[in-house]
Order: C-alpha cells, then sequence, then structure tokens
C-alpha cells in the first residue's frame, strides 16, 4: 500500500509532502497535478528500488531520495527545473539523465551514490556546482551535452567527502 500526502500551492498545483509504503516500486498517483517532491519525501526508505513521477513536476527537494539505497531505476520528469541539494545523497543509483530543462546541479546533490557510474546532463545545463558529486567513488562517465559557456566547478566530481 502506497499512501501520498500533498499541500496545493499558491499557483493551484500540489506538492507531495509526505509518503507511506513498503512496496519496491512507487508511482506517484497523476490525480493531482504534482509539481514538487518535498524535502525528505522518500528519506530512508531502503526498500524502493523504482519511482515513477508525473511529467507534471519541476521541482525536487533536498534530502527527497536520502538513504533509498536499492533505488535503482528513476526516469527524471522532462521538465524538471530545480534540484536541491543533498536531492540524490546516498541513494543507489546507476545512471542518470538529466533532461534539458535542468540548469543547475547543486552541491552535493548526488554526495555518496556509491552505485552512480554514469551521468548525462541535458543540453540546458549551465552550472554544475562544487562538490556536486562528492563520494560518487564509481562515477567514471559523465557527458555533458551542452553549448559553450557551462560553468563547471574544479570541485565538482571529487570524490573526497566534506564534513557536511
Amino acid at each position: 500500500m502506497q499512501v501520498f500526502y500533498y499541500k496545493r500551492v499558491e499557483d493551484g498545483t500540489f506538492c507531495v509532502t509526505g509518503y507511506e509504503g513498503d512496496e519496491a516500486e512507487v508511482v506517484i498517483p497523476e490525480d493531482h497535478i504534482v509539481t514538487m517532491i518535498y524535502d525528505k519525501v522518500f528519506r530512508g526508505h531502503a526498500e524502493i528500488r523504482s519511482i515513477r513521477m508525473p511529467d507534471t513536476v519541476t521541482d525536487l527537494g533536498e534530502f527527497v531520495f536520502d538513504g533509498c539505497r536499492n533505488l535503482r531505476q528513476l526516469t527524471l520528469p522532462a521538465q524538471l527545473k530545480t534540484l536541491w541539494g543533498y536531492t540524490f545523497t546516498r541513494c543507489g543509483i546507476e545512471e542518470i539523465l538529466l533532461p534539458d530543462s535542468l540548469r543547475i546541479i547543486p552541491p552535493f546533490a548526488f554526495k555518496e551514490c556509491k552505485n552512480l557510474r554514469r551521468v548525462v546532463c541535458g543540453a540546458g545545463l549551465e552550472k554544475i556546482h562544487a562538490w556536486a558529486f562528492a563520494g560518487c567513488e564509481q562515477l567514471t562517465e559523465a557527458g555533458l551535452v551542452h553549448g559553450p559557456g557551462v560553468e563547471i566547478s574544479p570541485q565538482a566530481f571529487e570524490t573526497k567527502i566534506l564534513n557536511t
């Protein structure tokens, strides 16, 4: 059984603010127009192997997938615009395709994703902040599909973990 909690936001769309469940495959229902997944919604749900979210999601909050160590499949919505810090911290994803609509990868967005091997960044990427991929020791391929002028911090792909 999967239970989702929602909050209406100013523009009339909805934010997922909570989740209860123990299933390996999570599907966020499309009975609301969901534009945001709030902070820590799936935090610590090690049983989750895949998550399917509506294409209407534009924002993923902090620590959303923190500790989802068995999460392997995640297709990000094509309209995703914003990741907050630590969104994917300590989750089990092995590869991820970031949509063209995503402009910035914030600090520590993928911190300690020990299984992450491949990242493909979309054409709209403008900046990768320092330590965005801190502790991603298996990361061997980062494809940047972009034009000139993308700012990449020299520390973006450092594997050394800072005390944060």
